[in-house]
């Protein structure tokens, strides 16, 4: 693995990619994985690929990006990165972010405390390419120079960068190479946000040259305003699988189980993310169960995107980000409900609850809520009736990173899991500190090319780090273990990861939400709700 990437290699004109790894440079993990050459190989991209698409920045592809035909192509691709630079440090282009943006251009004293918090960073063995400040000092560079329009002084007082296309080729990948944990702003001493800075590169790439990860923006966003959901599903698919989901949950529990839809003037709107409802209908299916029994007047909604919380927008472009948080919105207008809960999904949390804030106004501004506090005072209210000694087995937590670090929703699900699992162990570190799940910022459903080896071997490391010392006393695969993940973005990388390293298989590591939990400790329901033979 080389090591000594330098800002100015960014702008090489070569074939090969900047950057070569290698397995046995990565973070050690510990048993049952402390030999490097444990797990699958990091797979090779396919020369088709090298020719078709940029890959110069290192061994993996994960935006696809069509090489230009010409220097004239390369020329003006340039120039809309330039021009997007500009617009993003407008107050008219960019109101929402531009003073945390100016703070993290203006003032890093390149301390590089946020190389120590960043598990990407740490994961690759401590690759200059990957450290946090790297991309934000490149794009430091070009906002001195090309926005600042600063000359020989200040290219010797802040440094030089060549700007050409390999340049902006290699900064579009290197952007998607960040989960936006925001791990490295809440350790910096005066707030500097490289996380931030990945964003708005991102948007400057989706909203000026029109370049975005396919599974953000095609299959993700377009969809979910085209069709109503990023599944594909329309209303109609939707209420057809929740009603199957529903009689599958009366037989599992014995308990009558109906979801109700577009209940005007009811308590609560849920939105789920859609995704719940074909990779984990266990999930939408409790919700129904726990919101019945405990007698709340509920309700989903059958509107574009009512049904589906998941809000791509938010990791790459402002503008589908609020074509998406306004139809949320609308459909809890339409019903005029009193508020809407969101389900299991940390990034539909900080899109809707708390950067819709600055686009829902008026009639629009309808009180919204976290699943996790509604589902805490439903359990220590009394409403329901429950027997911890179900949930007699191993459970570990993992902090979505929107939810908990930078919503600061940290102790409701943990009361829920203190009450009814008695053999409840936290992660280290945990909390607002805790460390992503490594599918952050939509990678969890990008798999092109090879770049699931990358979110697995690289993003996900330290995760799976934290997995296996939760765990460390229990390995057996006899022991069941529960690693509860109450978002399902992170189910999605967990699901994977797990499965890429045979945890299930080899040590019963099984994964699932808070509210299959809770379900599972209901004396009203038949015991066993927790499957651990169907994986």
């Amino acid at each position: 693995m080389r090591k000594d990437i330098h800002l100015k290699d960014l702008s090489r004109k070569q074939k090969e990619p900047l950057l070569h790894l290698e397995k046995k440079d990565l973070m050690p993990l510990p048993y049952p994985l402390e030999d490097p050459d444990d797990g699958p190989p990091f797979a090779e991209l396919k020369e088709q690929i090298r020719e078709k698409y940029e890959c110069g920045l290192d061994d993996t592809c994960a935006v696809s990006i069509p090489k230009p035909a010409t220097k004239e192509e390369e020329d003006a691709l340039v120039a809309k990165f330039l021009s997007g630079l500009e617009k993003l440090f407008t107050k008219e282009n960019n109101w929402t972010f531009l003073q945390p943006l100016l703070l993290s251009m203006e003032h890093c004293a390149k301390c590089q405390t946020c190389s120590e918090a960043c598990h990407i960073y740490e994961a690759s063995g401590k690759n200059e390419l990957y450290r946090p400040t790297f991309r934000s000092e490149l794009m430091r560079r070009l906002y001195f120079k090309h926005v600042k329009k600063g000359g020989l002084l200040s290219a010797w007082q802040h440094g030089d960068i060549e700007i050409n296309w390999p340049l902006v080729a290699r900064l579009i990948e290197l952007s998607y190479r960040c989960n936006l944990c925001r791990r490295c702003a809440q350790t910096c001493p005066i707030g500097a946000d490289n996380g931030l800075v990945a964003h708005e590169l991102r948007k400057i790439f989706s909203q000026e040259m029109g370049i975005a990860a396919k599974e953000l923006h095609d299959s993700g966003s377009m969809l979910q305003l085209q069709v109503g959901s990023s599944t594909g599903m329309n209303a109609v698919v939707v209420k057809d699988n929740i009603e199957f989901i529903d009689e599958d949950m009366e037989e599992k529990t014995g308990m009558k189980v109906q979801t109700p839809w577009d209940v005007e003037g009811a308590e609560v709107l849920l939105i789920h993310n859609a995704g719940e409802i074909l990779a984990w209908p266990e999930n939408p299916g409790a919700f129904a169960v726990i919101l019945n029994a405990a007698g709340i007047k509920w309700t989903l909604s059958s509107e574009v995107a009512g049904y589906d919380s998941i809000n791509y927008g938010v990791w790459y472009d402002d503008a589908q980000f609020a074509r998406v948080a306004v139809k949320h919105a609308e459909a809890a207008k339409k019903l005029g409900v009193k508020k809407i809960v969101l389900g299991e999904c940390g990034h539909a949390h900080k899109a809707l609850t708390v950067i819709a804030d600055r686009v829902l106004t008026g009639d629009l501004n309808i009180p919204r809520e976290s699943s996790m506090t509604l589902l805490r005072d439903i359990v220590m209210s009394g409403r329901l009736k429950l027997d911890p000694g179900r949930n007699d087995f191993p459970v570990t937590l993992h902090d979505p990173c929107n939810m908990v670090r930078l919503m600061g929703i940290v102790e409701p699900q943990r009361e829920v899991i203190r009450k009814i699992c008695p053999r409840f162990r936290e992660m280290t570190p945990h909390g607002v500190d805790n460390y992503c799940c490594g599918g952050g910022s939509g990678f969890a459903i990008m798999s092109g090319n090879n770049f699931p080896d990358w979110r697995f071997q690289v993003a996900g490391r330290k995760k799976l780090e934290q997995i296996l010392h939760a765990f460390g006393d229990c390995m057996d695969p006899s022991i069941p273990k529960y690693l509860c993940a109450p978002c399902s973005n992170c189910k999605g990388q967990l699901r994977d990861l797990l499965a890429y390293y045979e945890m299930w298989d080899k040590h019963k590591i099984l994964y699932g939400g808070l509210v299959e939990l809770i379900v599972n400790a209901m004396e009203d329901a038949k015991p066993g709700f927790i499957e651990w033979e169907w994986h």
